[in-house]
């Protein structure tokens, strides 16, 4: 089966990546690490810290980006009589059922389809948090499922302008795919205490099944580090694994310019006919509108060719498909697939 209905990885993993599971020695995983009682969380964190420029103790882990959403929004939650949160319009599912399973709730801040993408009016996210005054301001960049990104100096305007005791978490599990730059991370949590900014190694570096998440928090919350930390450490093999995965941006980064070829085929095959819109993607995936009158055809066309792309259901995108940017004979032959039912309507 193909599976690019997820935003999976539908590549190989780096060599490094490969001599880091061969070589790794079982009998590490007899004994706790022993970083702990340096007063640091892993090797991973460590790691993280010199890449990022940020210290070791403003790193958090957690076991996916999943995780490091789950606990910044239970504990903010939780602690204190606000418990609302903010999130995107269209932005996923799990956001708003994380509020819930805390006692939590959500109000929406739209985002604005336009000539070929879906983008935050920053101006109205301001206004938005300062009216509603929530406990969390929930950000993700890029987007999922819309592909849409947010620029270092527009999250800069959001932090200025809202208030201090709103923590904004920005879910950035889909970053690095276009853009190389992470220079703008350092400064701006070493200026806004209110800001998390989430990562993981599921994207990117393609390692979903390590369940390896990361994220980096502003000065003064002791407290939540403490709690999302893991005492005795974390997986030994994860973070063997995890090292030689960052240690392989070059490799990455050949699979992202090969997602990159799949977005332009998308645009030109299917970007001028009528019925469709392909969005803007800053993301391992791509949002197409489709004439929805083909939905049968082409759900069956697919499974008979054991391919799997996600059917949006979401108020408002009914008629979208999001598809994972796969290997080159996956994109081509679902590009095909889309064409041929359309033309045989």
């Amino acid at each position: 089966m193909n599976y690019l209905d997820r935003n999976e990885f539908n590549f190989e993993p780096s060599d490094k990546v490969l001599e880091a599971v061969k070589n790794f020695d079982p009998k590490e995983l007899c004994f706790y690490t022993r970083i702990y009682d340096e007063g640091k969380k892993s090797v991973i964190s460590v790691r993280l810290s010199e890449i990022y420029g940020l210290p070791e103790s403003q790193v958090i882990l957690g076991y996916g980006g999943e995780d490091i959403l789950k606990n910044a929004v239970h504990y903010f939650l939780m602690s204190g009589t606000n418990k609302t949160i903010l999130i995107p319009e269209f932005s996923w599912w799990y956001y708003n059922r994380i509020a819930g399973e805390c006692g939590g709730n959500f109000e929406m801040y739209p985002l604005h389809e336009t000539a070929d993408t879906f983008a935050y009016d920053i101006d109205e996210v301001i206004s938005y948090t300062n009216r509603i005054h929530p406990r969390m301001l929930l950000l993700a960049s890029p987007n999922n499922p819309t592909g849409n990104g947010l620029t270092p100096d527009e999250i800069g305007k959001i932090m200025e302008n809202i208030p201090s005791d709103t923590i904004v978490l920005i879910d950035e599990a889909y970053a690095s795919f276009i853009s190389t730059d992470t220079h703008y991370i350092a400064p701006l949590i070493e200026k806004y205490s209110n800001l998390i900014i989430s990562r993981t190694l599921s994207k990117f570096y393609g390692l979903p099944g390590l369940r390896v998440g990361f994220g980096f928090i502003g000065k003064g919350h002791d407290q939540f580090v403490s709690w999302v930390n893991k005492y005795l450490g974390y997986n030994r093999f994860s973070e063997a694994v995890a090292l030689a995965a960052l240690d392989s941006d070059e490799h990455y980064r050949r699979v992202a310019d090969e997602m990159d070829w799949g977005r332009q085929l998308y645009k030109k095959e299917l970007g001028n006919l009528p019925g469709f819109k392909v969005y803007k993607s800053v993301a391992n995936f791509i949002l197409i509108k489709y004439p929805v009158e083909i939905k049968d055809a082409l759900k069956e066309a697919l499974a008979l060719q054991e391919y799997k792309i996600k059917f949006m259901g979401d108020k408002g995108l009914e008629s979208c498909v999001r598809i994972t940017l796969g290997r080159k004979e996956q994109t081509q032959a679902v590009c095909d697939t889309i064409l041929r039912i359309y033309n045989e309507r």
